[in-house]
């Protein structure tokens, strides 16, 4: 019984690895035919015109990841019989605030692209 349970993460991965394949390569797709026109104009709002324009969520996981480990790092510092405890608490706390804060500078930064937006229009 111990053994199925070691190879559990690398059987999710088999599975996982040929959908997320699946997916990318889905909407790589479909920007390319949206780009070419050969799509209907209601599909053209789903996909942004500049994804530059956009906070990336490479700066979200990012950001979460790196809280996460901060959260480690400071549960290794607590005293033996909290560790456990003390890294839980400080993964939700750290990253809820690297979310917090991601959303502030998500925001600010789409506040600016409608502001451009708006100003090169007629």
């Amino acid at each position: 019984m111990d053994k199925m349970w070691e190879m559990l993460p690398l059987v999710v991965m088999l599975f996982m690895v040929p959908i997320i394949i699946k997916l990318l390569s889905d909407n790589k797709t479909r920007r390319k035919l949206i780009e070419k026109g050969l799509v209907d104009e209601k599909v053209k709002y789903l996909f942004p015109d500049k994804p530059v324009d956009y906070v990336s969520s490479s700066l979200k996981w990012g950001m979460v990841l790196i809280a996460i480990g901060l959260a480690v790092f400071v549960g290794q510092m607590a005293p033996k019989e909290l560790v456990g405890e003390v890294t839980i608490g400080a993964m939700f706390v750290f990253g809820g605030l690297a979310l917090v804060i991601y959303y502030v500078i998500a925001s600010r930064k789409m506040n600016k692209h409608e502001e451009n937006r708006q100003e090169t229009q007629p």
